[in-house]
């Protein structure tokens, strides 16, 4: 394990004490409480913890959908305010596509609204995106024809269409069957590689958080609290199975269920 800290001078993002409420009928319930966390140009950072510890509250705050109750979370040194196309989200339900819009209009459709291109040239740089995830081919089907996986990678490609300052992804992967999955994972982590990507990345599977991220930021049951940073640069599909993989996914899963265990 090595806590490690960020070297850039302003992060993409930065999150000091937030703490994050939600009102309901019997009141105020803390969701986080207090986490630290910053991530770097570049960086795959990857919220990982049990049901329940916040990990979609804070995904949820970084998009703008939620205020903290207390803290700050900063975008390149500006409090984050709201929504806004510098922060793309890809949940991992696949009804997040338009029906009525084939997959090349789902692409282009905020890239006219968001960024007020051109239809030219929003198609262009859509096409381009498409043809990046594999979905060259399908440009023209409506997403109800589609696998979930393709439907993910219509949404993946969406997001970077709009070249955000942070991908922001919610357990994207969750549904689909485990071969399909895998291969969503590699492909992610070799676009994000290749285009440098900066990417938030929430998930309760440990193994998934070793292979995709970084950095991971680990996070106890609720409401979510800060237990240690990993690094995991380095490590790829190719490592499934080695003695650093395995090491590393083996002191991440002692360190969750140690503490919940104690809790």
């Amino acid at each position: 394990m090595n806590a490690i800290a960020t070297d850039a001078v302003v992060p993409v993002l930065e999150a000091r004490r937030l703490t994050l409420d939600y009102e309901t009928e019997r009141g105020t319930v803390r969701a986080v409480d207090e986490v630290d966390f910053s991530v770097a140009e570049g960086e795959r950072l990857v919220l990982l913890g049990p049901s329940g510890c916040g990990k979609s509250s804070i995904l949820k705050a970084a998009a703008g959908f939620l205020r903290p109750a207390s803290g700050t979370l900063h975008l390149r040194g500006r409090e984050i305010g709201g929504p806004g196309p510098d922060r793309i989200v890809v949940f991992q339900e696949f009804d997040q596509l338009l029906p009525w819009k084939t997959v090349l209009g789902n692409v282009t459709f905020p890239l006219r609204v968001a960024r007020g291109l051109t239809r030219k040239e929003a198609e262009e740089r859509a096409r381009h995106a498409l043809d990046r995830v594999g979905l060259a081919r399908v440009l023209h089907q409506f997403p109800h024809t589609l696998s979930g996986g393709m439907k993910q990678r219509t949404a993946i490609a969406r997001a970077l269409a709009t070249d955000p300052e942070i991908l922001l992804m919610d357990e994207p992967f969750a549904a689909l069957d485990a071969l399909t999955r895998l291969k969503m994972q590699q492909d992610l982590i070799e676009i994000a590689d290749e285009l440098k990507i900066t990417l938030l990345f929430v998930t309760h599977a440990i193994d998934e958080a070793v292979l995709i991220g970084s950095r991971l930021h680990l996070l106890s049951a609720h409401p979510g609290r800060t237990i240690a940073s990993f690094d995991t640069s380095g490590l790829g599909a190719a490592d499934i199975g080695s003695a650093r993989f395995e090491r590393v996914t083996r002191d991440v899963h002692a360190l969750l269920f140690d503490r919940r265990a104690a809790a």
